[in-house]
């Protein structure tokens, strides 16, 4: 029995000792307190709000330039007013401090809905990013599901009757490249026999010309025979006239 003892004695102990290597120590700033990381947050708030009137129109120009970061925090917070809704006041803000920065969570109260704002500060305690997240209703976000479900699923429908619709034309297209190619045909049947007329009109008119030559020589031998001339070297034939009988 002492020796079952011993041995759960053990055991506990080791179980302790084990539980006691695995806690690890809380980190803490020192550089920056919670108190100080709220009245941040709170001051961001403010100076948002402060760069969306007209009275820091010029401020903000400058601000956006000079940091990139303030400039996309504007922009979210004006995106955001259109759910949003007006600006009533701060309901909660809280703070994480850790060793790889600072997030700050500040809760707003809108007219329509509340949002987040959340601000991320690095090891160095600057902003790296600042956005404010609107907070829907689980109703509002199943509906805005729907829409985007069936947005996207209307497109594919479109697309796809699109695409059956120009399928259905390829009928056609062989008939529109016939009426198209018929026309080259009939051009080069016109073509081909204006040439084969001019050529037929050439070879009539050398023939023509060939049986003149033969008339003349035919003429002049004659008139040379009558004449008791050796050759027709001598005579020469102005005109041929047919005679009717």
């Amino acid at each position: 029995m002492k020796k079952w003892l011993l041995v759960l004695g053990m055991i506990t102990c080791i179980l302790g000792l084990g539980a006691c290597g695995n806690e690890q120590e809380e980190y803490v700033r020192t550089d920056i307190t919670e108190a100080e990381a709220l009245d941040a947050g709170e001051h961001v708030v403010d100076m948002l709000i402060a760069f969306c009137t007209e009275d820091y129109k010029d401020y903000r120009a400058q601000l956006e330039k000079e940091s990139p970061v303030y400039a996309a925090a504007l922009k979210s917070w004006e995106s955001a007013q259109a759910d949003m809704g007006s600006y009533i006041g701060i309901l909660e803000t809280t703070a994480d401090l850790n060793e790889d920065g600072v997030i700050i969570n500040v809760k707003l109260d809108g007219s329509d809905r509340d949002a987040n704002l959340e601000i991320i500060l690095d090891d160095d305690l600057l902003e790296t990013s600042i956005t404010t997240n609107v907070e829907y209703s689980f109703g509002e976000l199943m509906k805005k599901a729907g829409l985007n479900t069936l947005l996207g699923m209307g497109t594919v429908f479109v697309v796809l009757i699109l695409i059956c619709l120009i399928i259905s034309c390829f009928n056609y297209i062989p008939k529109i490249q016939a009426a198209f190619t018929k026309k080259k045909p009939e051009e080069e049947k016109k073509a081909a026999t204006a040439a084969m007329d001019q050529t037929i009109a050439q070879i009539v008119e050398k023939e023509e010309l060939s049986d003149d030559l033969e008339l003349v020589a035919v003429i002049a031998a004659a008139i040379a025979a009558s004449e008791g001339a050796v050759s027709t070297d001598g005579f020469v034939v102005r005109s041929i006239r047919r005679r009717k009988y």
